[in-house]
């Protein structure tokens, strides 16, 4: 360990002047053990600087570097682990804690002596020693004689220091001058006294010299001083010369000073009263414009609002400070408030007579309309208007009570005067669906369907002005049989010649065409008083308010409008869309009723026309929303569309609720199910009408819910018929609707339409198998003996040793079964095949095709057995494959 101390004094510390007092040999604790030396050094220069430093070896040779070094006054605590026992492991807390394990406990306890000494003598600081042997801190303070014993080698160390180079270079040229110096010091030691002794008296014989020169030193300043004290009393006779000039000039500048101060009065003063004459007056052709002014031609209302804005920047002008304690000017302020409040009052006189006018003018048009779908147009009103729409503007910024009263009156005249227009416009289009004059009379070829309807729609009217939905008398037969659905669905509508198809075809395309075109007549309706009242009443410009206000919301017969004050006057209100929204709500209250009772009407007609609605009413709605979500007619249309969605619904559970209480006949063949049929005729009408539609999702579902209760309905059937055998229900039905879905080639029903594919095949197959037993019954019996003997492990040339299977009984069985015996078999399947199937869908070659090809497979089966079971008896069928083929087509040519 002295070898690695000697070592790490010369090569570390030595060149960064430090002195090496302690060293104790390390590792980290719990980690890779890579030993390294704790160091504790102190600088050889004043102040001493005490310091740890961590010193590890290079990994690229033998030799030490220094890795870390930590100043003694950075350490908080010394922690030995066990003051008792011997423990290798200590910490020292510096920023963090650092965690060592010595070498051994004395080479520990040796460095945390030296760490206690050097905090005695350098720093004085509080370093916190715990877990450490009392004993050692003892042995460790220096007293009394021991003290100075112990810490004199110590100080007479710090005393001493080492030459630098500089030192060192001078000492070396002394001595080369002195060759003798190291051999003779005495002799040295002399010529260094002489050569000093020499150096003094230079120095005296230098200093006597320059005391002759500080005389004329003296002498010089004395002269500067008399010469200053002559400048001195020069420079204080001119001062009384020019004090009274100075007196003379301040009198000058004080009188130039109130000049300038006046002059700068007067032209302040004329800027100010230019100021009020500029901006507070107000020409004589405005204030007659504003009194007098006519209000019904165009020059007049251009003059009218020129005047008007004038007015308005007079009162707004932007008065200084004390302009408003002028008596003239409050007198003109004054003036400009009563030509305000006098033009603001014939104004609003003036409006709310042509709002009045309006209606009376509006309802003399109204009979012309009275006949034909469309409403009254009021662009040549809005026109009109418009040329107030800058007054309104200077109405809103001036007197916002008056201009929210004629908002009032606006939206109570207009609201009763759209009631009444879109009132008849229903009532028309209500006539033009169900074909009633407007007295409620039938025309000559009105059905009596439609007729109980429009009467039980003016019922309705009459007590509620409400319809509710109904499904068609057309969903509500009863199903029985698919041969009579349409006579019965012709006899109900008592339609004479016309077909039932026919009708519903003309009938649903008639409400299309009127439902539309009301949603057309709406549309344009809505957007045009939207865009004038938006206008007209200035509502676009603003979207909010800001500054501190106080809200007052007013009542309007049930449309709250907000309203908002400051301490300077009326602002607009926080959002100037929802009193757009609210006054088209208060304006059109009667729309959205009354389209629900067109939509109730519709429903009522024909439940089928809710498909037709909904696909119109989604355009109508996916088309306002792409110009204003937020709109008046958007959010309308909206809500109307719910109530169309739910009588969509309800059509389709309606249907599905007929599906499950069908009830068939049980005296004749099933065919076509009537509810099969219908979902045809459903299927083919959705297609036509949501073609290109943005609901397509909505039909998709019903789809689904329709064809799963389709699927359903025909198997609860197929189970309870009598008459028809279970198969042939399942198989006609599944093939119609397979024909249906390959047809229509509805994307969301492809599993349904393999699916009933798939039940087509199956029932098929299990039908003919079925049947084709009955005609060859004691052959099939015989041949499924012989296979039953085969499969109880009989070989199969050992079977006709069975006695009940022998060649005898063979024969005997085959015997009963000659060619015309099996044609007349074949005859009879063929009748009662004929018999089971309906003619509607044309299966009855298709099912005869199969049964030909099943009972070809079956006489090679019975063959294959003859050979394997009866080899070289030289036993054949009476009857071959050809003759089969024969047999078949002579019976289907003979039907």
């Amino acid at each position: 360990m002295t070898a690695i101390k000697h070592a790490l004094q010369r090569d570390i510390f030595t060149p960064n002047d430090e002195r090496l007092l302690s060293i104790v040999n390390v590792c980290k604790a719990g980690k890779k053990k890579r030993n390294c030396f704790l160091c504790a050094t102190v600088t050889t220069e004043r102040p001493v600087q005490v310091n740890v430093v961590k010193v590890k070896k290079s990994d690229k040779g033998d030799f030490y570097k220094r890795q870390t070094a930590w100043a003694l006054r950075d350490l908080g605590v010394v922690d030995a682990k066990d003051a008792v026992k011997e423990n290798p492991e200590f910490d020292l807390h510096f920023d963090k804690v650092y965690k060592w394990v010595a070498s051994s406990t004395v080479e520990k306890n040796t460095f945390i002596s030296c760490i206690w000494k050097l905090n005695q003598r350098y720093l004085r600081k509080k370093i916190d020693f715990i877990n450490v042997s009392s004993q050692l801190l003892e042995e460790s303070v220096p007293s009394g004689e021991n003290q100075s014993v112990a810490g004199g080698d110590e100080e007479a160390v710090d005393e001493y220091q080492e030459l630098n180079a500089r030192e060192e270079q001078d000492i070396e040229i002394m001595m080369e001058g002195c060759e003798y110096a190291i051999s003779n010091a005495e002799a040295f030691a002399e010529k260094l006294s002489r050569e000093l002794q020499v150096l003094d008296g230079a120095n005296i014989q230098s200093i006597m010299a320059s005391e002759k020169q500080v005389n004329i030193l003296m002498k010089l300043l004395d002269e500067a001083l008399k010469e200053v004290d002559q400048i001195e009393l020069k420079l204080s006779s001119y001062e009384e010369m020019l004090q009274s000039v100075k007196e003379q000039m301040d009198q000058i500048s004080e009188s130039n000073h109130l000049i300038h101060l006046s002059n700068t009065n007067n032209v302040k003063l004329l800027s100010e009263i230019e100021f009020l004459v500029n901006h507070m007056d107000l020409a004589k052709g405005h204030i007659k414009a504003l009194q007098e002014g006519d209000l019904t031609s165009s020059r007049g209302i251009e003059a009218c609002t020129n005047a008007a804005d004038a007015l308005l920047q007079c009162m707004n002008v932007a008065l200084r400070p004390g302009h408003d304690m002028l008596h003239a000017v409050k007198q003109q302020q004054q003036r400009f408030s009563d030509l305000r409040e006098q033009f603001a009052r014939r104004l609003a006189s003036h409006l709310n007579s042509v709002f009045v006018q309006q209606g009376h003018d509006q309802s003399s048009t109204l009979a012309q309309h009275s006949v034909e779908l469309t409403l009254p147009n009021h662009h040549p009103f809005h026109r009109d208007l418009l040329r107030y729409a800058k007054l309104m503007e200077w109405l809103k910024n001036t007197d916002y009570g008056k201009y929210e009263g004629l908002t009032k009156n606006y939206m109570d005249y207009l609201s009763r005067l759209y009631e009444r227009e879109i009132k008849d416009f229903f009532e028309v289009a209500k006539i033009k669906m169900t074909g009633t004059t407007r007295e409620g009379k039938k025309f000559a070829t009105l059905p009596r369907k439609e007729s109980a309807v429009k009467q039980e729609t003016e019922s309705l009217h009459g007590s509620s002005g409400k319809l509710t939905g109904s499904t068609s008398s057309l969903n509500k037969l009863s199903v029985q049989s698919s041969g009579n659905r349409r006579s019965q669905s012709s006899s109900l509508l008592d339609m004479g010649n016309m077909s039932a198809s026919d009708l519903d075809v003309a009938d649903r395309t008639k409400f299309d065409k009127i439902f539309e075109q009301v949603l057309s007549e709406l549309e344009p309706l809505c957007l045009a008083e939207q865009d004038f009242i938006s206008k007209f009443f200035k509502l676009q410009q603003h979207q909010s308010t800001s500054g501190t206000a106080t809200n007052e919301v007013e009542e309007m017969d049930g449309v709250a409008l907000s309203r908002s004050y400051t301490s300077g006057g009326p602002q607009t209100i926080s959002s100037e869309k929802d009193m757009i929204r609210q006054m088209m709500t208060k304006i059109f209250r009667c729309i959205e009723p009354e389209l629900n009772n067109l939509i109730a009407l519709g429903d009522k007609i024909d439940s089928f026309n809710s498909l037709y609605m909904l696909v119109k009413m989604s355009h109508h709605v996916w088309t306002a929303q792409n110009v204003d979500p937020a709109s008046f007619l958007s959010t309308t249309l909206g809500n109307v569309l719910v109530t169309v969605k739910r009588n969509f619904d309800k059509c389709i559970s309606n249907q599905m609720k007929q599906m499950d209480e069908v009830k068939i006949s049980k005296k004749s063949k099933v065919g076509i199910l009537p509810f099969v049929a219908e979902f045809e005729e459903f299927a083919a009408l959705a297609e036509s009408i949501f073609k290109n539609a943005e609901r397509r999702g909505d039909l998709d579902k019903a789809y689904i819910k329709l064809i799963r209760a389709v699927f359903v309905s025909v198997e609860k059937v197929a189970n309870e018929s009598q008459k028809t055998p279970r198969d042939v229900v399942m198989m006609e039905n599944f093939h119609h609707i397979f024909a249906t879905l390959s047809r229509l080639k509805i994307s969301c029903l492809e599993a349904e339409k393999k699916e009933a594919k798939q039940k087509y095949t199956d029932h098929l197959q299990s039908y003919v198998i079925y049947s084709l037993g009955q005609p060859l019954e004691k052959l099939n019996h015989f041949f499924e003996g012989v296979e039953a003997r085969v499969a109880q492990g009989i070989r199969e040339e050992e079977v006709s040793y069975q006695l009940a299977f022998n060649k005898q009984e063979l024969r005997k069985v085959i015997k009963e079964y000659p060619g015309k015996e099996v044609k007349k078999g074949l005859d009879n399947l063929y009748k009662k095949v004929d018999k089971h199937l309906c003619e509607e869908e044309n299966l009855l070659q298709v099912v005869w095709h199969s049964m030909q090809d099943e009972f070809i497979r079956q006489y090679k089966h019975f063959e294959g057995l003859i050979a394997r079971c009866y080899p070289g008896s030289g036993i054949t069928m009476e009857f071959t494959i050809q003759d089969i083929l024969d047999y078949c087509s002579s019976i289907a040519q003979s039907h």
